[in-house]
C-alpha cells in the first residue's frame, strides 16, 4: 500500500544534522526538477524579497521565511517526518508509534511537496516555505511543472498495491492516477455528522479534516494493515470502526469514499 499525504505549512524551526544532499533523497528521478525549483526559490528569496513574499503568499511580517529559504542549500536537515509539524502530523504522532509501525510508515508514506515533488518520511530535508500554489519566476505554476515528471515515478512507487490518497486538491493537481492505477486508488473526504433540529446533517470539515486523516493513517499503521486491493483497503478502514460511505465510481478515475465522524 502507498499512502500519499500533503505536507504541512507548519514546520520545525531548524534541522539538526548534515546539509541537504539531493542525491540522498528517495525517488532520485525527481532530482533534476528538485534542483531547478530549489535554485529558483533560493535566488528569489535572497534577491527579491518583495516579489518572493507575493509569490509564496506570505505577509509583510514573514521575512524570516525568506531568510530561511535563502539558506536552503546549506541548511541543516532532519527527517521529513520531524520537519512537518502541522495538524495532520501531530495526529499521526510518528515518534510514539512502535518500531514496526514506524518502519511501515517509512516504506508506505510519500509526502507531496511543491519543492521536492514527493519525499519519504525518512528523507532528510531542511525546513522551507514553498506551497504548491507558489508561482516562482522562471518556473511558473508548480503543479504543471511536477505533472511532467511525477506520473511514472509515483506509479512505480505504488507497485501493484492500492493507493490511499489523502492529499489536498492543490497537491492532487500535480498528479492524478489514471487508468488501471486509478482503479486501485482510494481518495478520502472527511465529513462531520451532527444533529440539527433532530436531523442528522453531514458537512465537509477543513482544519479538523487534517487531524482525522492523521489518526486514520496512524490506526492503519498500528493495525499493521496490508491491503492488496482497493476493496481490502476500504474493508480495513471499516474494521478499524470508521464509518465509510462510498461514492459512485467513475471509470478510470480514483475511487472516492467519505469517512464520517461524529467528533472532531
Amino acid at each position: 500500500m502507498l499512502i500519499l499525504l500533503p505536507p504541512s505549512e507548519g514546520k520545525a524551526d531548524a534541522g539538526t544534522g548534515r546539509r541537504l544532499d539531493l542525491d540522498r533523497l528517495s525517488l532520485p528521478e525527481l532530482n533534476p526538477v528538485r534542483a531547478q525549483v530549489l535554485a529558483a526559490l533560493v535566488a528569489l528569496s535572497a534577491e527579491e524579497p518583495e516579489a518572493a513574499l507575493a509569490a509564496l503568499g506570505l505577509g509583510a511580517g514573514q521575512h524570516g521565511e525568506l531568510r530561511r529559504n535563502a539558506r536552503l542549500e546549506r541548511a541543516a536537515t532532519a527527517p521529513a517526518g520531524r520537519i512537518y509539524t502541522g495538524v495532520l502530523y501531530e495526529a499521526l504522532d510518528l515518534p510514539t508509534l512502535p518500531p514496526p509501525a514506524q518502519r511501515a510508515a517509512g516504506r508506505q508514506i510519500l509526502v507531496s511537496s511543491g519543492l521536492w515533488g514527493a519525499v519519504r518520511l525518512t528523507d532528510r530535508i531542511p525546513p522551507y516555505r514553498c506551497p504548491i500554489g507558489a508561482r516562482i519566476p522562471g518556473i511558473g505554476g508548480l503543479p504543471a511543472l511536477w505533472r511532467r515528471v511525477l506520473g511514472p515515478v509515483l506509479s512505480a512507487a505504488a507497485g501493484t498495491g492500492p493507493v490511499l490518497d489523502l492529499r489536498s486538491g492543490a497537491y492532487a493537481a500535480a498528479w492524478t492516477p489514471r487508468g488501471e492505477l486509478a482503479d486501485r486508488t482510494v481518495t478520502v473526504r472527511i465529513l462531520h455528522e451532527r444533529e440539527v433540529d433532530g436531523v442528522p446533517v453531514r458537512s465537509v470539515v477543513s482544519h479538523f479534516n487534517k487531524a482525522t486523516k492523521g489518526r486514520l493513517v496512524r490506526d492503519l499503521l498500528l493495525a499493521g494493515a496490508r491491503p492488496r486491493t482497493a476493496d481490502a483497503l476500504v474493508a480495513a478502514l471499516r474494521e478499524l470502526k470508521y464509518t465509510v460511505c462510498e461514492q459512485p465510481a467513475s471509470p478510470g478515475r480514483p475511487r472516492q469514499v467519505d469517512v464520517v465522524v461524529a467528533e472532531l
